[in-house]
């Protein structure tokens, strides 16, 4: 079986995370796995280096001045659709909205559901549902949400985890503890969240939740991690700046952050704050409970069916600010419980999963010649 995975970004976004995670574990099991994305500035790989059994197509994507939104997504689709080379696999499974709409006919998995105002982008979100022939959702409750905006029914196939990685960046070994110790001289005590400064992660509320946090605990910071997308957040980047300003707390945003030293980093932190207002699975935090960390999380459907009772949830701000106090003073749930969760969600089964969708749903030929 061929099968090509298609994915927008060589950056450490979820998405890409959940692309090259599955693709490994497909080629592991005898999958004959080709990953293609957009290589953007002049990127030469992924974030993180992939196993050799797993072929790579990336596709020249330079930047362009003054682009808008609209326009580079527009270019995204014009450019992959113009380079992919259709006919040369049994399976073609794209991983956004913006790789759907690029090659067409294809399986896609259905991460989370967006919301756009501008009618190009209302299309392209329109299409990337309707038009694949098969559908995954990495959770039931963004399945239902398909179900109930197109009558369509995706299946479920979860997320897996990278459990290892992560609980061994948390292990007492010498080697261990220095890492988190490079990080904790570097930082301090902090708050951790991962996934850049955007609308969906819930940034500003985090940003007012930490200002409250800061009066009992003056010496914390937040910090954080990671953060690439096509779109542009510049206004909310500038509406966070002037926030923090006014509130007169200054968290450390490290931008990217090393594959390498990602787990060391989740595994030094105080505490993992997750208040995502949209979400498709959580994984982020879920490699926080690999790593024994307290996860609070944003009080979303979706988190309750992933996580159950194993991170503590919150609301609006002053809800957030007092259970990351709780899991401060050590009041959240024992770490156990998220470990035996994050430990049972493997690639593996994943993958495997995915060859039965795959063969359950074959490929419609199409005529990419004619």
């Amino acid at each position: 079986m061929r099968v090509a995975l298609i994915t927008y970004s060589t950056k450490p976004r979820g998405g890409v995370v959940h692309t090259l995670n599955l693709a490994e574990s497909l080629s592991r099991l005898g999958v004959d796995v080709t990953v293609w994305s957009l290589a953007r500035g002049g990127d030469e790989g992924f974030f993180r280096s992939i196993a050799d059994s797993v072929r790579q197509r990336l596709i020249p994507f330079p930047d362009v001045p003054d682009e808008t939104v609209t326009d580079r997504i527009v270019r995204s689709i014009n450019v992959i659709g113009h380079s992919f080379a259709y006919n040369d696999y049994d399976i073609v499974h794209a991983q956004d909205c913006i790789s759907a709409n690029a090659v067409g006919t294809c399986i896609r998995t259905i991460h989370h559901l967006d919301r756009f105002t501008t009618p190009v982008l209302v299309e392209c979100h329109e299409k990337a549902v309707v038009d694949p022939y098969a559908r995954i959702c990495v959770s039931q409750a963004v399945a239902d949400e398909v179900r109930d905006g197109w009558s369509l029914h995706p299946t479920v196939i979860p997320n897996g985890v990278d459990y290892a990685r992560f609980a061994s960046a948390a292990a007492d070994s010498p080697a261990a503890e220095a890492r988190r110790d490079e990080w904790r001289t570097r930082l301090g005590h902090y708050v951790l969240a991962v996934g850049g400064i955007e609308p969906r992660k819930g940034s500003i509320d985090l940003l007012e939740a930490y200002a409250l946090l800061r009066r009992d605990h003056p010496d914390l910071s937040l910090v954080f991690a990671g953060g690439e997308t096509l779109f542009d957040y510049r206004d909310y980047r500038a509406d966070f700046d002037r926030r923090q300003s006014e509130l007169g707390v200054a968290p450390i945003v490290l931008g990217a952050v090393d594959d390498a030293a990602l787990p060391s980093l989740v595994a030094g932190c105080d505490a993992f704050a997750f208040p995502s207002i949209k979400e498709g699975f959580g994984l982020a935090a879920m490699e926080a409970l690999a790593a024994g960390r307290p996860v609070v999380t944003r009080e979303l459907p979706i988190l309750r069916e992933v996580f159950g009772d194993v991170v503590t949830y919150a609301g609006e701000v002053p809800s957030l600010a007092a259970r990351l106090d709780a899991a401060l003073r050590g009041d959240h749930p024992r770490a156990e419980p998220g470990r035996v969760l994050a430990r049972g969600l493997t690639w593996e089964a994943a993958a495997r999963s995915h060859i039965e969708f795959y063969e359950q749903h074959p490929h419609p030929r199409v005529d990419r010649t004619a």
